[in-house]
C-alpha cells in the first residue's frame, strides 16, 4: 500500500528539513516549497494528497494558496502548521478549506496526528486553542479575516505584495502582468475598500491576516 504524499510549504529553509525529517518515517513527503505561489505549482506537479503549510509567507500567504487550491481539488486535505494562536486565524484557516490546524509550539507528533485525522476525513484542531475556538463560534465572536468586500484572488495578491513594500514594476514582474495592470488592481482594490493612502492599505492587509508586522 503507497504512502500518503506529502508537499509542505514554509518560508524557512530550517523548518522545511526539519519537516521532512520528521514526517518522511510515515508519509511520502514529494515536495517543499517556501512560498504560496510555487505551492500551487508544486500541487499540479506533485498531485500530493496533503499539503502542510504556513500562514506567513511571501508572494502569496499560505491562506490565499489554500482558497485557490481548495476551489480546484477539494479532495487534497491540508493542515496549516503556523505560529498564529489567534483562533480568527483558525477559523479562517477552516474557512479556506483547512482539515487541520496546528501550532508550531505543538509536540512533533501533533502535526503527523493531524495528517492521520484529515486523511481519515476528520477535522483536527490543536488543544492548545479548540476549546477557544468553539467559544467563539458559539458566542458570535468570530469575525473572518477577509473582507466583507470579496476581493478577487489577484487582487489579494497585488494587495499582499504592496504591503509588503514591492514596487509597482516588481509586482508586474513577479505576477507576468504590466506595470498599468498593477496601478489599475491597487486603485480598484482602494476604490472598493474605500482605502485612500498607500498607508491604509498596509494597514488593512495586516488587519486582514495578508501580511504580518
Amino acid at each position: 500500500m503507497s504512502r500518503p504524499r506529502i508537499v509542505i510549504a514554509d518560508d524557512h529553509r530550517i523548518i522545511l528539513e526539519g519537516l521532512k525529517k520528521l514526517l518522511e518515517a510515515e508519509f511520502d513527503v514529494v515536495g517543499a516549497v517556501e512560498d504560496g505561489r510555487e505551492l500551487l505549482k508544486a500541487v499540479t506537479r506533485l498531485r500530493p494528497d496533503v499539503i502542510v503549510v504556513d500562514i506567513s509567507m511571501p508572494n502569496m500567504n499560505g491562506l490565499e494558496a489554500v482558497r485557490q487550491i481548495h476551489e480546484k481539488r477539494k479532495e487534497i486535505k491540508i493542515v496549516f502548521l503556523t505560529m498564529h494562536a489567534d483562533t480568527t486565524y483558525a477559523a479562517n484557516a477552516l474557512e479556506a478549506g483547512a482539515s487541520g490546524y496546528v501550532l508550531k509550539n505543538s509536540a512533533p507528533d501533533e502535526l503527523a496526528m493531524a495528517i492521520r485525522e484529515a486523511l481519515q476525513g476528520r477535522t483536527y484542531v490543536t488543544p492548545q486553542i479548540a476549546g477557544e475556538l468553539v467559544h467563539a463560534y458559539q458566542n458570535g465572536k468570530h469575525r473572518r479575516i477577509t473582507s466583507a468586500v470579496d476581493l478577487t484572488p489577484r487582487q489579494r495578491e497585488v494587495l499582499q505584495l504592496l504591503a509588503n513594500g514591492y514596487a509597482i514594476k516588481d509586482i508586474a514582474a513577479s505576477l507576468d502582468i504590466s506595470p498599468k495592470n498593477v496601478e489599475y488592481h491597487k486603485y480598484r482594490i482602494m476604490d472598493l475598500l474605500g482605502i485612500k493612502t498607500t498607508a491604509e492599505l498596509v494597514r488593512y492587509a495586516v488587519q486582514q491576516g495578508l501580511v504580518t508586522r
